[in-house]
């Protein structure tokens, strides 16, 4: 106690946070005996991919790994960010590119038509963006696509007389209860469901209640924080930060939409429907989209009549302002980086799997939940770990009497939700792109995700006792 006051809890720099996460990871390369599972080719609905073998998990001699010695723990960050290059140079261009669009002052002119349109009428605006993102996600299996949309919604939620988080929430938890829920979701349930043997888009019952109420309890939450805002701006956990996207919503208002910034918006609105379609039609990944951004920033540009040196200077200006974000990814890598070398992965998963063993199929299923929720930690790549896990998880769940409907149903909430928590997955890029410290999301973030959790745990016991699972 100081002056009758008790200290508050500080939250630590997320850099701080990261770099304990991996020294601990460096360390347990030393604790935790190398192994790996086998691997083979399968024809995954028309996609060849590496699967893991049942059963053939494996101890393998120490000298075939390589511990985390402190040298390499300090190289880990360097080889961290080699990792995460293609994902960091994404947010560099694409902030750069809206960066410069922000600058022409068309960005400006686009939001004050929002505002007209849109003031006082946040009942609707909310949920319908966050719809829109959700659906999206949910049937397309769209996260990165919607990346260049991220400043516009953190402008809006500024501009209406929120803050940044505001805007950020609206975005991210659309796409991450979206993707999580998978009414058709390619990436995931699809996947899984084949691996597993099961007909794919079964019982679409259990995951239409999920997209509703997570959906309903996602934007119940947005709307509870805008409320504490704006009653009171000091309680905006943006409070003391520098806003990347700061707007004064009385001169907002004023501003007409001019040729040029019709322009504009049609750039934007080609570029986004051209990513759109190369990520659904021609299996684009972040570098298309990376460069699209960059095609539609320097359009923008040149229709307001930049010289290219101004170009050349403002693209500069908008990877500067995005640094700490982008540092991010490569600062979560590392993690994976020394786990990787250390050849320990697959000696957890392992591990975490024949905990299960012996347990009655209810606390078996909330294990498999817990066991997928950690894994997507190291493995954050839904695809990814749908061909590693559900593999081991399925005979095993056989063994215990749970169903591969259930096993696929506890992957699918494991690996979705907790993309909106780890920092080796998909919100550290958004936090990025959005100038919104992943601390501060997660101050934001985690009592919402708890709650969500608890849900995730109360569905599993239902459709046990009630569908038949």
């Amino acid at each position: 106690m100081k002056n009758g006051k008790a200290k508050r809890l500080h939250m630590p720099h997320v850099f701080v946070i990261l770099f304990f996460l991996v020294l601990i990871a460096s360390i347990s390369t030393w604790i935790i005996p190398p192994g790996q599972f086998d691997y083979q080719q399968v024809d995954v609905n028309g996609t060849m991919r590496e699967l893991v073998v049942p059963g053939s998990f494996h101890y393998i001699d120490a000298s075939e790994a390589s511990p985390t010695g402190i040298i390499d723990f300090f190289c880990s960050f360097h080889r961290g960010m080699i990792s995460g290059a293609e994902i960091m140079m994404m947010i560099f261009i694409v902030n750069a590119a809206f960066g410069m669009i922000i600058k022409t002052g068309a960005f400006d002119c686009i939001m004050g038509a929002l505002l007209r349109k849109f003031d006082g009428k946040e009942k609707i605006l909310v949920p319908l963006f966050f719809l829109i993102y959700a659906l999206g996600a949910t049937i397309f299996g769209m996260w990165n696509d919607f990346n260049g949309l991220i400043p516009i919604m953190v402008g809006l939620g500024v501009a209406l007389g929120y803050d940044a988080l505001f805007g950020f929430a609206i975005i991210e938890l659309g796409i991450g209860i979206g993707f999580a829920s998978a009414l058709m979701n390619p990436y995931t349930i699809v996947i899984a469901q084949s691996i597993a043997g099961i007909p794919v888009y079964s019982n679409p019952e259990i995951r239409i209640a999920m997209f509703v109420i997570f959906s309903a309890m996602s934007i119940w939450w947005i709307f509870r924080y805008g409320k504490k805002v704006k009653a009171d701006p000091r309680k905006s956990l943006m409070a003391g930060e520098k806003a990347k996207f700061q707007f004064d919503k009385a001169e907002l208002v004023k501003l007409q939409v001019g040729i040029r910034e019709k322009l504009v918006i049609v750039d934007i609105l080609v570029c986004l429907a051209i990513i759109m379609y190369g990520f659904l039609r021609s299996g684009w990944g972040t570098i298309q989209l990376t460069g699209v951004f960059l095609m539609m920033g320097i359009i923008a540009a040149l229709i307001y009549g930049w010289s290219g040196d101004k170009i050349a200077t403002e693209f500069i200006n908008g990877c500067a302002d995005i640094v700490f974000g982008a540092l991010i990814v490569g600062i979560a890598k590392a993690t994976l980086i020394v786990l990787q070398d250390g050849m320990v992965i697959d000696t957890i998963i392992n591990t975490m799997a024949n905990m299960l063993t012996g347990l009655p199929a209810g606390v078996a299923a909330q294990g498999m939940l817990l066991i997928q929720t950690l894994i997507n930690f190291i493995i954050p790549s839904g695809s990814g770990q749908a061909t590693t896990i559900i593999p081991i998880m399925a005979p095993l769940g056989d063994l215990m009497g749970i169903s591969r409907e259930m096993t696929v149903l506890t992957f699918q909430m494991g690996d979705g939700f907790s993309n909106l928590l780890w920092p080796t997955a998909n919100i550290a890029i958004g936090c990025g792109i959005s100038g919104v410290p992943l601390s501060k999301w997660w101050k934001f973030f985690l009592p919402l995700f708890g709650a969500i959790y608890a849900v995730q745990m109360l569905m599993l016991v239902f459709v046990q006792l009630f569908m038949g699972f």
